[in-house]
């Protein structure tokens, strides 16, 4: 089986922009790959990905603003592809977006203009 990777997509603007400490971004992505691997459980990809618990595969990339994640996450959902769009509350927020794991080559077409999150 390929390699699989758990791609996290976060918000640049929450930080940069809104003042978000760094400790708040980290809970969103938490939150949106827990949810992710929770949803998706079952799934034959996910528990292949929990069986390699010390060498699992993250990649966390950013996208600019809130616009750009919703449009993401639409995307995803078209093309059949798993995942959790994290809506922070009470705010009602669209923070991260979280993939279940997946091999590089099957979702990397839909992430490959985002960048790394510095």
């Amino acid at each position: 089986m390929a390699a699989l990777v758990q791609y996290v997509v976060l918000r640049r603007d929450l930080q940069a922009g809104l003042g978000w400490p760094l400790g708040a971004l980290v809970a969103q992505a938490c939150h949106a790959a827990t949810a992710a691997i929770h949803l998706h459980y079952e799934h034959p990809q996910t528990r292949a990905y929990l069986q390699e618990l010390d060498t699992m595969h993250k990649v966390v990339l950013e996208v600019p603003d809130e616009v750009t994640l919703t449009t993401l996450a639409e995307t995803l959902k078209l093309a059949n592809v798993d995942h959790k769009l994290w809506i922070e509350q009470p705010e009602n927020v669209a923070t991260c977006l979280a993939l279940r794991p997946y091999p590089k080559e099957e979702v990397h077409a839909y992430l490959r203009k985002f960048k790394l999150l510095k």
